[in-house]
């Protein structure tokens, strides 16, 4: 089981040397992969520990005025870690101690007092430290005088195009599921607890399964075709999904994911639920009044039906 630690401070995690990664990670793409596994072959290869660092919030979160959408979330990227064979993960918090802390102090502080580095791998525009002074030839430099190799890993790319999480985002954000599955290596998936609404679409005859998003800012907004996966089984469940603010109803001021499943029937509240996003049928709008707004989602739901391959006439209305 992969261990998780969130401080600059404290015992040394790898007494017996680290090779380790340092990212953001958002996401875990396919660029992202290929780091970790090298990762995890060069420290079994040294007889050492394969480890990752990362950052919460996201570096380029902290430094924004505005909200940043992100790929995957905490809990996702964590699970991505310990699928990749990490044994640990170092998860700083980003504030602004540790924006004050020159490049020199990180390299001290986190990669060598705390990890015993033998490797660290980096991505060829990683910067680090205060002002991001700190780049690859500076972290060359410091490993060739205190005993340890920096290594950059090559950018992954696929169709002529370079694999990267802002590309990664612009897709989704265009609803281009079909596109943006292969640069992640898997569909993308929102997963988190089923938790109580005000029991709207029960109403309108489309009850709904919702996900409350909270702080958490999605590439995706919209109205779906999905799939989805309950507890521990694969995403093959058809539905269809609303993921925004609910405008004709304003009543959620942080983004909520309301997911109805086609013919299910059963209680999904405290339950764990992947959705998986197959294909974007419009964008959220406001409608005049809850009649025009079942009328379309009688219409969303036979669009959804037939991208799924089901019966679009065996609507729930």
């Amino acid at each position: 089981m992969m261990k998780l630690s969130r401080d600059v401070a404290g015992p040394c995690l790898a007494p017996g040397g680290s090779v380790v990664a340092v990212g953001a990670f958002d996401g875990l793409h396919r660029g992202h992969q290929a780091l970790l596994n090298d990762v995890r072959e060069r420290a079994q290869a040294l007889g050492c520990a394969p480890m990752v660092v990362s950052f919460e919030p996201l570096p380029r979160a902290y430094f924004s005025r505005e909200p940043v959408a992100r790929l995957s979330s905490v809990r996702e990227k964590l699970l991505g870690f310990a699928a990749a064979g990490m044994q640990h993960t170092l998860l700083l918090r980003f504030n602004q101690a540790l924006t004050a802390m020159s490049p020199e102090d990180f390299v001290q502080r986190v990669l060598i007092e705390r990890l015993n580095v033998r490797e660290v791998w980096v991505g060829a525009d990683f910067r680090f430290g205060h002002k991001r002074a700190g780049d690859v030839a500076m972290l060359e430099r410091i490993g060739a005088e205190r005993g340890f190799a920096a290594r950059t890993m090559p950018a992954v790319s696929l169709d002529g195009e370079r694999v990267s999480a802002s590309r990664v985002r612009a897709l989704l954000a265009a609803g281009n599921f079909g596109a943006a599955t292969p640069l992640l290596g898997r569909p993308f998936v929102i997963e988190g607890k089923v938790e109580y609404g005000n029991q709207l679409g029960r109403t309108l005859g489309f009850p709904t399964a919702n996900i409350h998003l909270r702080e958490r800012v999605t590439p995706v907004q919209g109205i779906f075709a999905v799939r989805v996966g309950l507890g521990e089984s694969a995403c093959s469940w058809p539905g269809v999904a609303s993921l925004g603010v609910r405008p004709t109803v304003n009543q959620v001021a942080q983004p909520l994911l309301e997911v109805h499943l086609f013919d299910f029937e059963g209680h999904l509240y405290g339950q764990r639920m992947a959705v998986e996003f197959v294909a974007k049928l419009r964008d959220e709008m406001k409608f005049d009044g809850l009649d025009a707004l079942k009328v379309q989602m009688s219409h969303d739901a036979r669009s959804a039906r037939e991208i799924l391959g089901m019966n679009p006439t065996l609507i729930d209305a």
